[in-house]
């Protein structure tokens, strides 16, 4: 009975031993996929605490944990108001995930821990712009709709889809109906993700109007000289066809995922790919080549400060969008890849913009036929995507093979899109003057897909 005794022991003991090591190695050097997970919830609650005023807890189990990788349901977060920080760890020990708040500028990730370095690039608040009494898009009052169909499509759960946090339409310049998913507002700023690609694109053209920028330009970093990269085109990354690599693939580490959560200068991570295709003649989405887009338009401005400022004074001001936060990274640069927040009825603004051709109350902000030249075909996409960070077709519900170009759907030749993940979309179609922005919380696995609404839409409104 001794004997049996001491080997419990000592099997006990070994247990605990190991159990002890393996805390140290998690909280000295915790994997990639630990510290990727950490810092995508950290950010994630960050920016819905900062700029959307949510409840931290509902954020880390609704936004965070119900529709992410299974690590993320041992996800805890910290938030300290006074400093404006959030951290975040599996079990609250491991990952060290931190992300910082900025006057007027959002969050973003802090992988190297410097939180005073990253609270440097805050943001001007926005100009005096839209008046609540005044009729939108100028003010924030909406017209009721004389449509009735518009309001049975909206009240229909099954058009609206799972996860619905607002639904607005526009047509002819008006907003004619609108819906939220419960504890959402018209006032609420929500995460566009991919939609923040085509405002980006939007932002180059701001600067290819002022005669500081030119699609046709090469040798755009210097890293880049000297090698096959430096004849890489600004059109060439605006069309996803530099022939960069980049995996785009968000279910594990990947480079989408290194770059947004582990590195606290994005654009930097992305212009060192090296290259691995003919440039224009792949096309390749990336989320790296949008970060250094980014960075072009900023070093086009000038300096940090006032490329802080052009978001806001070259495109968001002149529009209305007041509560529009464009989030940069640690080091500055605008994560124009993925994080834009802003109302649906800004949202909306933009689209707007662009059905309008870049033209907005009378002043073009961009060149003349700059929009259109955004939604020609990159010719290395087969059709499916534009010149200018933006979809020709509609979300593919998760089943690429069908979505076969909207065929059935009946949606207008002229449609567009801009597309984020986890559900969010804006329908742009021109010749009926329309434009549907829906948000939400929907995971491509759970298959649905907008054309069918906006379509039903389109045929009611013709």
């Amino acid at each position: 009975m001794r004997v049996i005794l001491k080997i419990v022991k000592w099997f006990v003991g070994l247990v605990l031993l190991a159990a002890v090591a393996l805390g140290i190695w998690l909280y000295a050097a915790p994997p990639a996929l630990i510290r990727v997970a950490a810092g995508y919830t950290a950010k994630i609650v960050c920016s819905n605490v900062f700029i959307a005023g949510r409840d931290p807890e509902e954020v880390l189990k609704v936004d965070v944990q119900a529709p992410g990788h299974p690590i993320l349901k041992l996800m805890s977060v910290k938030v300290d108001s006074e400093k404006g920080t959030v951290s975040a760890g599996l079990l609250g020990l491991f990952g060290r995930g931190l992300a910082v708040a900025r006057d007027n500028g959002g969050c973003a990730n802090v992988p190297d821990g410097d939180i005073r370095e990253a609270k440097l690039f805050s943001q001007e608040p926005p100009a005096e712009g839209t008046k609540p009494d005044e009729l939108w898009p100028q003010g924030e009052r909406v017209a009721p709709s004389q449509n009735p169909i518009v309001s049975t499509i909206l009240d229909d759960d099954g058009a609206t889809g799972p996860g619905m946090r607002a639904v607005v339409v526009v047509k002819d310049g008006r907003i004619i109906g609108e819906r939220y998913g419960d504890g959402f507002t018209a006032a609420t700023p929500l995460l566009g993700w991919s939609m923040t690609k085509t405002v980006n694109a939007a932002l180059i053209g701001t600067l290819v109007k002022d005669g500081k920028l030119s699609t046709d330009a090469t040798s755009l970093f210097e890293d880049w000289k000297g090698d096959r990269r430096e004849k890489i085109s600004l059109a060439d990354l605006m069309a996803m066809s530099s022939g960069l690599e980049f995996n785009e693939d968000y279910g594990d580490v990947t480079d989408v995922t290194r770059m947004l959560y582990l590195r606290s200068d994005m654009a930097d991570f992305a212009i060192d790919k090296p290259l691995v295709g003919e440039i224009g003649k792949v096309w390749s989405y990336s989320s790296g080549t949008a970060v250094m887009l980014s960075r072009l338009w900023q070093n086009a401005v000038g300096n940090k400060a006032l490329a802080l400022g052009w978001p806001r004074k070259g495109l968001f001001d002149p529009l209305g969008m007041t509560s529009a936060i464009m989030e940069t990274d640690a080091s500055g640069t605008f994560v124009g890849s993925s994080y834009l927040y802003a109302t649906a009825h800004d949202w909306a603004r933009f689209g707007q913009f662009l059905t309008d051709d870049g033209v907005w109350n009378g002043t073009p902000l961009l060149p003349a036929g700059f929009v259109s030249w955004m939604r020609e075909a990159a010719p290395a996409s087969n059709g499916k995507y534009g010149r200018g960070q933006l979809w020709l077709e509609g979300p593919d519900g998760g089943d690429e093979a069908d979505n076969a170009n909207e065929k059935g759907l009946d949606l207008p030749a002229d449609t567009f899109w801009l597309l984020g993940h986890d559900g969010q979309s804006i329908a742009v179609i021109p010749s009926q003057k329309l434009v549907v922005v829906r948000l939400g919380l929907t995971p491509a696995k759970l298959g649905y897909r907008p054309q069918a609404m906006v379509a039903a839409l389109a045929k009611a409104l013709e």
